[in-house]
């Protein structure tokens, strides 16, 4: 039950955090950019704001 008190202590607490918050930033960027399909594919997507309705349904059909 001591270790339970150690988590309510904000000097234990906040480095742990921030070591966990850094491990999963770190873990996403790697699954988004570690491949080259996935990467490819996401950045084919930051155009999509940008294109008319009209270009949208040439592709689709």
């Amino acid at each position: 039950m001591e270790w339970l008190l150690w988590f309510t202590q904000f000097e234990n607490t906040k480095p742990l955090a921030l070591v966990i918050f850094f491990t999963v930033f770190c873990g996403i960027l790697f699954y988004v950019y570690g491949s080259k399909q996935r990467g490819s594919k996401l950045e084919s997507y930051k155009q999509i704001p940008l294109l008319d309705d009209e270009h949208v349904k040439e592709k689709q059909s």
